[in-house]
């Protein structure tokens, strides 16, 4: 029911305010209704939720915060700081080891590619396995049925002079026949470059094709990989 309702008429609103007793009784009970209003839209008021290190969103200026919020806001940004270095730190190093394994002239990734391409190039051994675009390179057999997942038999070590020595050999399959290549190269003492020493295919009941061989008095002695022997 609406208060304008309750409104007393003028004569009876001009007794109210006449007679003390019952001025006194308006009085009181208009202040009691304007405590009851002043009390509800308090109570209505949204609380402010306290500031935890789970719980903070950054709705609340630093000024705002007491000390312990203050503590508990700094815990959380020092924690997203260690995550996003973490971050940063992993997604370097994942960038340096595709770099150095795959990417670098100087691995064996890249090295081996190298060597398939030199194959396809030929004449000579497109003539023994058949067309380029058909040729497969693989490493040694395995459990696995995917080529690309086949090891390549490598091996890198040092001479008495210091320079290293890569001695690859892998297996290449074309239309018409399927053969062995051997790869050997060394890296100067001096120099960050592999320089050939020999990469040549072998088919069975061929001749052996050579695209490279260079005779080193220095680079020493056979070495057997895989049952395979490299000079």
């Amino acid at each position: 029911m609406s208060l304008s309702h309750l409104r007393p008429s003028p004569p009876l609103r001009r007794l109210l305010l006449t007679h003390p007793l019952l001025s006194r009784i308006s009085q009181n009970t208009y202040a009691t209704h304007s405590s009851s209003s002043s009390s509800s839209s308090t109570n209505s008021a949204p609380r402010r939720r306290n500031v935890t290190v789970l719980s903070d969103d950054g709705r609340y200026t630093w000024s705002e915060l007491s000390g312990r919020e203050k503590a508990a806001r700094a815990t959380q940004q020092s924690f997203n700081f260690v995550v996003v270095l973490a971050g940063a730190v992993l997604t370097g190093g994942v960038f340096y080891l595709l770099y150095t394994e795959v990417f670098s002239p100087n691995s064996k990734t890249w090295q081996f590619e190298k060597a398939v391409e030199r194959i396809k190039d030929d004449a000579r051994c497109t003539n023994l396995l058949g067309d380029r675009r058909e040729i497969q390179a693989f490493g040694e057999s395995t459990w696995s049925k995917w080529a690309r997942n086949r090891p390549i038999a490598t091996k890198i070590e040092k001479d008495a002079q210091g320079r290293e020595h890569m001695r690859m050999n892998f297996h290449v399959a074309g239309p018409r026949n399927s053969g062995v290549v051997f790869v050997h190269m060394v890296k100067p003492a001096d120099s960050y470059e592999w320089e050939y020493r020999l990469l040549a295919l072998e088919v069975k009941g061929y001749s052996r094709v050579v695209l490279e061989e260079r005779h080193d008095p220095k680079v020493g002695g056979e070495v057997k990989i895989f049952g395979i022997r490299f000079k």
